[in-house]
Order: structure tokens, then C-alpha cells, then sequence
């Protein structure tokens, strides 16, 4: 695995063992045999080459998961989203990928505002979303994407009928909009743990 990494490595930047040779002070040969098995890989070369790579030696000595790789999302439901989360808490580094159903119980509204820290992602697969972003009311077609700071006042929800999209939440992005496990405390609204934007 280390091989095909290194090799893999070398010809994703279009170079070649000339030139990755030169990079990490190997004979071409060598490294030609470090790729092909013929020779064992000692630690003083296994450094220049993750350098020259811009890698370091523990991602080149990265063991294989053997965890599932194909993620069963289960749906979340609350009123007028359903949620699928498409990401492992485990390896995704801060951020959750999520498809979301929006149909019209969740309308997109001014009134409905709502901020919290962080940025925001996400793209339309099928439908029309209506995205306010403070005074400014955007139409998100099927296809289209958006990225934008939450901490402008903002709310989202389908036009004309049920629309779903992909999206990608920071941490604090995850915190406020996905649903919270378990009933809701008393006085809880069911959308999540967002925090409305003063309204004047």
C-alpha cells in the first residue's frame, strides 16, 4: 500500500521518477524498485520521499480501514425537513454532509431569521429553494449552490413544492441545524439549537 501511495502520489502531480528522484536526492532505479516492490523502503529514504511529496510518513503509513465504506443513513425527521446525515463523525474533519427535504410545512420567511456562527454550504438537487440572507431574498434552482456567513440573519425553504439539497456544515453549523436526539425540552421549538436574530 505504501508503494501504490507513493506512486499514486507522484503521478497525480503529472511527475515523472526523474523528477521525483531529483526531488527527494534518490537514483531514478531506486525509486523505480522502492514502486515496484524490488526493494525495501528504509526510513532515511521513506522521509525525503514524503516530503517531496508534500505528505508526511504517517499518512503514507496509513493503515487500511476495513470499516464498511457505504454509509445507511437513517432519516431525521422534524416538521417539514427530513435529514440524512452522509458523513461519519469519525473521518470527516469538522464538517457534516447532509441531505435535506424541505417541503412547504418549513417555509422560508424574514420572521423566521436565525444566526449562529460559522459558514454554510450547500447545492440544490431537485426543486426551488428560497434562501433569505438579511434583506435579500435569493431564488436557489435545482443545480445551483450557495456558500454564505450564518452570521447574517438567515432561512431556506422550498418554493412551490418539496426540494432537497446537499449540504456541508461546520461544527457550529451542525450544532444549530441538525435535530437535537431524543424529545425536546420544554419550551422547545423542534427546529434545532439556533438562535433568532434580534427582529426590530
Amino acid at each position: 500500500m505504501i508503494r501504490q501511495r507513493i506512486r499514486g502520489l507522484r503521478l497525480a502531480r503529472g511527475w515523472s521518477l526523474d523528477a521525483l528522484a531529483a526531488r527527494c536526492y534518490l537514483s531514478p532505479s531506486t525509486l523505480s524498485r522502492i514502486e515496484t516492490g524490488h526493494r525495501r523502503i528504509a526510513l532515511d529514504q521513506l522521509v525525503p520521499i514524503a516530503r517531496a511529496l508534500d505528505t508526511t510518513i504517517d499518512h503514507l503509513l496509513e493503515a487500511i480501514d476495513d470499516e464498511d465504506v457505504v454509509i445507511r443513513p437513517e432519516p431525521q425527521h422534524r416538521a417539514g425537513i427530513t435529514t440524512w446525515v452522509m458523513s461519519r463523525e469519525s473521518t470527516v474533519r469538522g464538517v457534516t454532509v447532509a441531505k435535506m427535504r424541505f417541503t412547504p410545512e418549513h417555509p422560508a420567511s424574514p420572521e423566521l431569521h436565525r444566526v449562529h456562527p460559522g459558514r454554510e454550504w450547500f447545492t440544490v438537487l431537485s426543486g426551488t429553494m428560497r434562501l433569505y440572507l438579511g434583506d435579500r431574498e435569493m431564488l436557489v434552482e435545482a443545480g445551483d449552490a450557495a456558500e454564505f456567513s450564518t452570521m447574517v440573519p438567515h432561512s431556506m425553504g422550498a418554493v412551490g413544492g418539496p426540494a432537497e439539497i446537499l449540504t456541508i456544515f461546520d461544527q457550529d453549523g451542525e450544532r444549530a441545524h441538525m435535530p437535537t436526539p431524543g424529545p425536546p425540552a420544554a419550551g422547545a421549538t423542534g427546529a434545532g439549537r439556533e438562535t433568532r436574530a434580534p427582529q426590530d
